[in-house]
């Protein structure tokens, strides 16, 4: 079990290292760390890299009887090296070490003898992405081009570490002059984990880092997780974790459940129905590929017991014929013959064959990602900088049940993915802010 953590943290963080280095002499530095306003470090599996936010206090006695702006001088691309724990002794930037670069600089109110200045700090692979294209044919293994162009000499040439989840399928593309990143984000709607062996049961992967290096997960193994940890959110005072119930490791300051539902928009979005209609230009016949989340329902719930829809619908709304139960409709041209696999003559005998299963694949991967955000909540805990984008963590809630208040809420409580994570220090204390979602609704039990 991890270590119990307090209900509030009072006291800032340790900042123990906030290091810019100049880009004239990198061997001229100065420590930030003690003129820390606020500093927000942000991870999301929606962002391709990490992302700090940061403001200070530049005075005109930092370097040489100069502000940082000038005397460094502060320009942009800068070195940062960051290490801070929080009041449990967890350490960001310690093993790996956290390196950034100074992406956006924002000076803002001036006053006699100091200013407050603002920085935007990001990985060097983002800053690398708007130089590094993708010009070269790939062919084989679709995870094998992800882990290409984050390691190859050619590409980003990354040094951090890399966790790919092998994908069972192969694709061969063209770079055509795309960039780095954006060509990983666009071979992550293609991807099929090989942990399913079954085409169309398990696409969609998501692409991002955290302090620990770059991750490429397919939604299924991040729904598989055994939680990181398990939280209560509950009334009971408590006094720097000495009143957290049996069984937990960390409550919860705030949980906000988002219960919000659109009909519409899901409707719209193709998250319920939807059917694709592939027409290849060689013969002039279509074909059309259908899906649904009652066909679907075992890969489609993964977090809970119940989808937001498929398990409770209005059969009113259930209209047979003409495809009207299909509440979206996507078209694309057959992929075949456009990257064939070996030689001229190989290559003359495979060129009917498919290079990508948009039938199987395409339909199957937009519902994936539509049902991941099935129900979301946030929530707000004491500094935690264990965590990370991507894991799981396990809730629960006091059920509002007029009988017994003590048992717990059965239906939006359980295993949840943190999708955005925030760690944020300033004067008053160190908190971390979470964004948290699932496929579908009800209590899972843990094994834990």
């Amino acid at each position: 079990m991890a270590p119990k953590v307090a209900t509030k943290s009072s006291d800032p963080s340790i900042l123990e290292t906030l290091t810019i280095h100049s880009n004239v002499n990198p061997s001229d530095t100065v420590s930030l760390a003690d003129g820390i306003l606020e500093l927000n470090y942000i991870e999301s599996i929606m962002n391709d890299t990490i992302k700090v936010n940061l403001s200070f206090v530049d005075t005109g006695a930092s370097i040489n009887d100069k502000t940082v702006m000038e005397g460094l001088p502060l320009v942009g691309q800068e070195k940062v090296v960051l290490k801070f724990r929080d009041n449990n002794k967890n350490v960001l930037g310690d093993k790996p070490e956290l390196v950034l670069y100074v992406n956006k600089i924002t000076p803002g109110l001036d006053k006699a003898q100091k200013s407050i200045v603002g920085l935007e700090l990001v990985s060097k692979e983002y800053i690398l992405n708007e130089k590094i294209r993708i010009t070269k044919r790939m062919d084989g293994k679709l995870s094998d081009h992800i882990r290409t162009i984050l390691t190859s000499q050619d590409y980003l040439k990354t040094e951090k570490k890399v966790d790919i989840e092998d994908t069972i399928n192969n694709f061969n593309f063209f770079g055509n002059n795309k960039k780095s990143l954006y060509t990983i984000n666009w071979l992550s709607k293609k991807g099929v984990s090989a942990k399913s062996q079954k085409l169309g049961t398990s696409a969609g992967y998501f692409f991002y880092e955290t302090s620990e290096g770059f991750f490429f997960k397919s939604i299924d193994s991040l729904l598989d997780q055994e939680p990181k940890t398990k939280m209560i959110y509950n009334e009971t005072p408590d006094t720097r974790g000495s009143n957290i119930p049996e069984g937990y490791d960390q409550k919860i300051l705030r949980f906000q459940k988002s219960n919000a539902v659109n009909v519409q928009e899901k409707l719209k979005m193709g998250s319920y129905s939807n059917r694709v209609v592939l027409f290849d230009p060689f013969t002039c016949f279509y074909e059309v590929k259908t899906n649904d989340t009652d066909r679907t329902q075992d890969s489609l719930k993964k977090g809970g017991k119940e989808l937001s829809l498929s398990d409770s619908r209005n059969k009113e709304f259930d209209i047979p014929g003409n495809n009207k139960e299909f509440s979206r409709t996507q078209y694309f041209l057959l992929d075949k013959g456009t990257a064939p696999t070996g030689n001229a003559d190989q290559q003359i005998e495979k060129s009917g064959e498919e290079n990508f299963e948009y039938g199987q694949i395409a339909n199957q991967s937009m519902m994936r990602y539509n049902q991941l955000y099935a129900m979301r909540a946030s929530i707000t805990i004491a500094g935690n900088f264990s965590l990370h984008a991507g894991d799981a963590i396990f809730i629960d809630s006091p059920g509002l049940q007029k009988k017994n208040t003590s048992d717990v809420d059965r239906r939006d409580g359980g295993l949840y993915i943190i999708t955005d994570i925030c760690h944020k220090i300033d004067g008053t204390g160190t908190y971390t802010q979470c964004n948290l979602a699932r496929d579908s609704f009800g209590r899972k039990p843990i094994t834990r």
